[in-house]
């Protein structure tokens, strides 16, 4: 049995597609709450065995020890903006960390979600070294950073660790079963609604010298790749650590948002409108994952580079066979 907390989630639901591609024999158990939104639907085409509230979850643990495999942690308060950080530290730290903890006593495979958001603005870098004295430099810029930042703290100081353990730092992720996100949606669901509504797309301009209007720089990354690589770790339970998961090249907002039209096979017609002030001292400029530490793991296994989908590649997948369609869900 495979165990995936947010199971319902974005990244999650997607994860357990991947898990009934490779393993259609084993059993997949779902931790999440379902009350909120419409995330049942992302699991609507799964065959899952239990779906389990987060409360429940280790007496559930404890009645199927001898059958789970891995435990793969993509539940979290995942919105940036949340101020509560009581319930962050609940929900984020504490729960992560009784996870991890019952992973190491039953040596089981714990696989959770870290982020790029604790990189902060970025000015230390984007390197995933677990060096401690590199994770102290890094300043998150909201409690959702500072709580996946405390739990890969954390996790590196512990003396007993499971047979494999594997925090993955998620950059800009975009793709289908993420539209019950709201505003936190990427940018290519949010240009696809606007561009079919408007016939344009509105950016950002740029606050910032370096960077002209448009040309603001994420590493978008497809969660169809996450899923993936997610499965080529349990394959390989001898590799364990913190690793970025991004593409290794930034891109622009406006690189995605003329590939969005390109998908839609309709003309460029971009807006560029003023940063709210209150994110013009708090927008990041650039992102983009080191990807040396995954690569050399990837490449030492399997003999050959990563490659990540391209933006363009990625985009067009997403607008064509999931945006377009009247089933979206993967």
């Amino acid at each position: 049995m495979f165990v995936v907390t947010g199971g319902a989630g974005f990244i999650g639901s997607v994860v357990i597609a991947e898990l009934e591609n490779n393993f259609p024999n084993t059993p997949i158990a779902v931790i999440d709450w379902l009350e909120e939104d419409d995330r049942w639907k992302n699991i609507n085409k799964r065959t899952v065995s239990n779906i389990i509230f987060p409360e429940d979850t280790f007496e559930f643990l404890e009645d199927h020890q001898s059958e789970i495999k891995a435990i793969i942690h993509m539940g979290a308060i995942s919105t940036t903006t949340e101020t509560n950080v009581n319930k962050i530290v609940e929900q984020n730290i504490g729960y992560s960390l009784d996870l991890f903890d019952w992973c190491t006593e039953n040596d089981i495979p714990f696989i959770y979600a870290s982020s790029a958001a604790t990189y902060g603005e970025g000015e230390n870098g984007f390197n995933d070294s677990i060096d401690p004295t590199h994770l102290k430099k890094l300043q998150p810029l909201n409690p959702y950073g500072f709580s996946k930042h405390m739990v890969d703290k954390a996790i590196i100081q512990k003396n007993e660790k499971p047979s494999q353990w594997v925090g993955l730092k998620f950059f800009n992720v975009y793709g289908p079963n993420e539209y019950h996100k709201g505003g936190q949606k990427s940018v290519v669901a949010h240009a696809f609604k606007q561009i079919q509504e408007t016939g344009k797309m509105k950016l950002f301009k740029s606050h910032h010298p370096d960077y002209e209007d448009g040309m603001q720089l994420r590493d978008f990354v497809y969660v169809n790749d996450i899923a993936k690589n997610i499965i080529w770790f349990i394959k390989n339970p001898q590799v364990s650590g913190i690793f970025n998961q991004g593409t290794g090249k930034a891109r622009s907002f406006k690189d995605l948002t003329i590939a969005t039209f390109k998908a839609m096979n309709l003309p460029e017609n971009i807006e560029y409108i003023d940063m709210p002030e209150n994110l013009q001292n708090q927008y990041q400029y650039f992102t983009e994952a080191n990807m040396n530490s995954f690569n050399h793991v990837y490449k030492k296994h399997e003999g050959k580079e990563y490659k990540p989908t391209s933006l363009e590649d990625g985009v067009t997948d997403y607008v064509q066979n999931y945006l377009l369609k009247s089933d979206s869900y993967i």
